[in-house]
């Protein structure tokens, strides 16, 4: 496996791969790898010649500091899991200044409302940061098709939207969620709670679970009760929001229509970790 630590030499080796006419496949990271990443490289290897990750924590895309200092960073075990994965044939390590050479400052976006929707009240100019390093890395890396997670179903939603604004020819593909036996989403995240409250947070999925089948028989209002009684019982767990909201525009919806899909989004901090997840409603 190469390992690029430059903007220069990873494009120098970008530009031999696309001379020869490879098929490269993509997904950006920001470490602390688990499963649930090397997941989408196993998709990408399915239909590319050529499989490229990324790892930098970016920091405009953290609204808290506090966040970002702590967010877990394990460089030299997330080459190991690359390496040990088969799947992955370089990965692109970068310094600031190779993806903000004009200083450390996000692009404006419009993403048609999207970012304006859930994460976007709650972390203001978060999907500005994200959009920044996404658009800076595909110029870079050049991909075919480039890979994200469902766990983070805005996120890509708005990635989407921004390859479809630049008109661009990435085809993003989603990536189911990869849970963890108890049912929790595998995030880099995990790696700061305890047994205690790595236990405690599978009722977050267990949570989704009976939101999908309350969805079916009760009212959206009655549904976001129920969720605000079972977090109103957990100790050491704060609900920050719950909603069902429709998975085209992002809205949240206090009424089901039938001819369109519905998404239940949750975030909960657990302790100081703040964990997020979302489920289809059948």
């Amino acid at each position: 496996m190469e390992i690029f630590k430059t903007k220069k030499t990873l494009l120098d080796y970008i530009e031999r791969q696309k001379e020869m006419g490879k098929k490269i496949g993509f997904a950006p990271t920001m470490g602390a790898l688990h499963q649930g990443h090397l997941s989408l490289y196993a998709e990408a290897r399915k239909e590319n010649d050529l499989v490229i990750s990324s790892i930098f924590v970016n920091p405009t895309q953290f609204n808290n500091a506090a966040d970002l200092e702590k967010y877990p960073r394990t460089i030299e075990n997330d080459i190991k899991a690359l390496e040990q994965s088969g799947f992955v044939d370089a990965v692109y390590i970068p310094e600031v200044n190779d993806i903000y050479p004009d200083g450390l400052k996000s692009k404006s976006y419009d993403f048609d409302g999207l970012e304006n929707e859930m994460e976007g009240k709650f972390r203001p100019g978060h999907f500005d940061g994200v959009g920044t390093v996404v658009e800076e890395l595909f110029q870079q890396v050049k991909p075919d098709n480039a890979y994200f997670g469902d766990k983070d179903y805005q996120q890509l939603a708005i990635i989407k939207k921004l390859a479809e604004k630049h008109n661009s020819s990435i085809k993003i593909h989603g990536v189911p969620i990869y849970r963890e036996s108890s049912g929790l989403a595998m995030s880099s995240r995990n790696q700061r709670l305890d047994s205690t409250q790595r236990e405690a947070a599978k009722v977050i999925y267990e949570t989704l679970v009976k939101a999908n089948e309350w969805f079916r028989v009760i009212t959206v209002p009655e549904i976001n009760q129920r969720v605000k009684d079972i977090f109103e019982n957990q100790r050491g767990m704060t609900l920050e929001y719950f909603l069902i909201a429709d998975e085209a525009t992002l809205k949240e919806t206090d009424f089901f229509y039938k001819d369109r899909n519905y998404r239940a989004f949750i975030v909960v901090n657990v302790g100081d970790v703040r964990l997020i997840d979302n489920m289809h409603l059948d």
